[in-house]
């Protein structure tokens, strides 16, 4: 016979809810466990986000002026000595200062310029004193001021400059050289029949040809199909190149003013070409010669001029002690915009409408007199 325990109807009330309780709090606690793993594998599993700030680009519209700062250029040109001028000048010395010491002003002045060129009848130890050249005042032919950059020289050297002509010529080209600032670009181009650049190895073929030897050992052949004018290029042209007006340079380059011999021929045309092949071109042109032009020397100066216009070049023609050559030298640098220069045997400007008609005459070469009967 067994024995069973009857609860009373209240300790069964208190058992079944305590039982509801527990299973309450057991899905509770079951849901929060599900919940805190899945958090978790979250955290493990999902990749980390990158926290970045954006760049905020803004545009402004208008341009702002560029501030432009000016820089400064240094000379590195080494100062020229002043040289012995040519003839003896009153030099004012002016201040803008008051000073207790009073300077004397001389009164005696010199206005003739010398033709005399070196020692004796030939040419000698000519100019200067030593290290330095010009006075910076700028380079001047003849009186009238050379402007530009650029400069080039293109100088008469034919058998008819002898004499006089020649002493005024070299005197006043190498003077001229001599006072290019520091920074200028010039050239020297002789002719005669020929045309070639100072310095250029120059070898006559009696009058039929010549051959020049120029920089870097190119030659150049020029023929005469006739006469002194009958002169031109017998293949490769030669086309000069720029000098810068260094103490060296200007040196030499009056040394070969003073030494190069003169020619046979006159043509005006081939150192007026030659002049318009050089690149870049000049800026002015001092064209200087004692004589006409074989042929049509006015046609040949209109030619040049418009030339020279429609290019901006500057052509100074000056003609020397050849009242002959006025006109077609006029009508060169007119058509240019340049100046005209009519030169008398005393190396100042003559007017050419008072000017004799016939020029000084020519002292022949010598070695070349009348033979004796």
């Amino acid at each position: 016979m067994s024995l069973h325990a009857q609860l009373s109807p209240e300790a069964l009330a208190i058992l079944r809810s305590r039982q509801r309780n527990s299973t309450i709090s057991s899905i509770i606690i079951a849901l929060l466990v599900v919940v805190l793993v899945g958090v978790l594998l979250l955290l493990i599993l999902l990749p980390s986000v990158d926290n970045f700030t954006p760049e905020i680009v803004s545009y402004q519209s208008g341009v702002e002026e560029e501030n432009k700062v000016k820089k400064k250029i240094m000379n590195h040109a080494v100062e020229r000595k002043p040289s012995s001028p040519s003839s003896s000048m009153a030099r004012v010395i002016a201040s803008n200062s008051v000073s207790n010491i009073a300077i004397p002003v001389p009164d005696e002045t010199v206005p003739t310029e010398s033709v005399d060129f070196g020692n004796g009848e030939d040419f000698g130890d000519g100019w200067g004193d030593g290290d330095g050249w010009g006075t910076g005042g700028g380079a001047t032919f003849f009186g009238d001021s050379i402007g530009g950059d650029r400069i080039l020289y293109v100088i008469d050297y034919s058998a008819s400059m002898n004499g006089d002509r020649q002493r005024l010529m070299r005197v006043e080209l190498a003077k001229s050289v001599m006072h290019l600032s520091a920074g200028k670009k010039f050239q020297l181009i002789f002719f005669a029949g020929p045309a070639w650049v100072a310095g250029n190895d120059l070898k006559m073929q009696g009058k039929k040809g010549a051959v020049v030897k120029g920089k870097g050992g190119h030659k150049f052949d020029w023929k005469c199909g006739g006469g002194a004018g009958g002169w031109s290029t017998a293949g490769k042209v030669q086309k000069p190149e720029w000098l810068d007006a260094t103490d060296s340079v200007v040196k030499k380059s009056d040394k070969l003013i003073k030494s190069h011999r003169l020619i046979w021929g006159t043509n005006w045309e081939n150192p007026l070409a030659m002049a318009f092949r050089m690149d870049p071109l000049p800026n002015a042109i001092i064209f200087m010669t004692d004589g006409l032009a074989p042929g049509n020397p006015e046609a040949v100066a209109e030619k040049y001029g418009k030339l020279a216009r429609k290019n901006g070049v500057v052509i100074n023609a000056i003609a020397l002690m050849e009242p002959k050559a006025a006109k077609a030298m006029e009508a060169l640098s007119r058509g240019s915009g340049g100046k005209f220069s009519l030169i008398g045997a005393n190396g100042k400007k003559v007017d050419p409408k008072k000017a004799p008609k016939k020029a000084p005459k020519k002292p022949a070469p010598k070695g070349k007199g009348k033979k004796k009967k």
